[in-house]
């Protein structure tokens, strides 16, 4: 790797209706120590001021981009991902056509804010070790003033603030356009042998609580099936159900459980990649005691975290 490229990186975030959270967002990124060599924002067909907020953005850094996409209701199993890999297409063909060299590539929710060091922190944790190929800071909740962190699996990058090396996004196929996409990226880079890891004291505050979008009875309803969806074992799901159950709010656990088994009655559709669906298959005791927080800090979550 040239050193005329070192830690240059492309940053994509999708925003639908996010003007409550955007300008606090923009701000932690345009203020970054090391900023992006290019940020595309997608907008998901924003109703409310995000559009106007993007046009100051462009106007004001001429790295920023953004490109808008139909109205259409707001989505977390294939429309989200949909809508990332757009910005991820668009970034790469801007690049191609304008001779912009990056070594890698960041996802960014649009309700989540970054220490200033955020990038220049977490690109030299990937110099220092060739193997690593995902690596995210953690997230953390503001509450009165008072940080508290989400725990989960060190070795998960979360969904939001996660970066790839650029030959880890592409050796694993790129965005998939499927729910879950970041636990598609993340089984598919651990086949191959790449490193994950997540920088719990790399701080990212998420402004909204996880899956919380449309309520969490419906996010966590949208959960179940997507373990569903990719071949989760029964036995891990309802591990899932115990644990959600055994936490505040409490009737999340149900929404999970309604979720994955009213999609296995019914035997819906799975996800067809023979590779995801091999690693579920195959998955044993270990697999399903990683599911425990109490056993590996896990703390399974929509499909915006990465959760093998």
């Amino acid at each position: 790797m040239g050193s005329d490229i070192k830690g240059k990186y492309l940053l994509v975030t999708p925003a639908k209706n996010e003007e409550q959270n955007l300008l606090e967002v923009s701000k932690s990124v345009t203020g970054q120590k090391l900023k992006p060599e290019l940020w595309i924002i997608v907008d998901d067909g924003s109703t409310d001021r995000t559009p106007r907020i993007l046009e100051d953005l462009q106007a004001n850094h001429s790295w920023i981009h953004s490109i808008r996409l139909p109205p259409r209701p707001r989505d977390i199993t294939f429309h989200y991902s949909y809508v990332c890999k757009q910005g991820f297409d668009y970034a790469l063909e801007y690049c191609r056509e304008n001779n912009i060299e990056f070594e890698y590539i960041g996802l960014l929710d649009a309700d989540t804010v970054l220490e200033e060091n955020y990038f220049k922190k977490l690109l030299a944790e990937f110099e220092k070790d060739n193997s690593i190929g995902i690596v995210s800071g953690g997230i953390y909740y503001d509450t009165d003033g008072k940080l508290s962190l989400e725990v989960t699996n060190k070795n998960l990058p979360r969904g939001t603030g996660r970066i790839w090396r650029k030959e880890c996004f592409f050796e694993t196929g790129g965005y998939q356009v499927e729910p879950s996409p970041d636990s598609i990226s993340n089984i598919k880079a651990l086949m191959r042998g790449w490193q994950l890891i997540q920088y719990a004291d790399v701080v990212q505050i998420q402004k909204r609580k996880t899956s919380a979008a449309d309520g969490l009875w419906s996010g966590y309803i949208k959960n179940g099936w997507m373990a569903y969806y990719l071949g989760k074992k029964p036995l891990i799901a309802l591990v899932n159900v115990l644990y959600f159950s055994l936490k505040p709010p409490y009737y999340t656990g149900a929404a999970y459980f309604l979720g994955y088994f009213s999609s296995a009655i019914r035997k819906e559709k799975r996800i067809q990649d023979p590779e995801i669906r091999n690693y579920y298959r195959n998955q044993g005791l270990s697999g399903l005691l990683s599911q425990i927080p109490g056993m590996s800090s896990h703390n399974p979550r929509d499909l915006r975290e990465g959760e093998p």
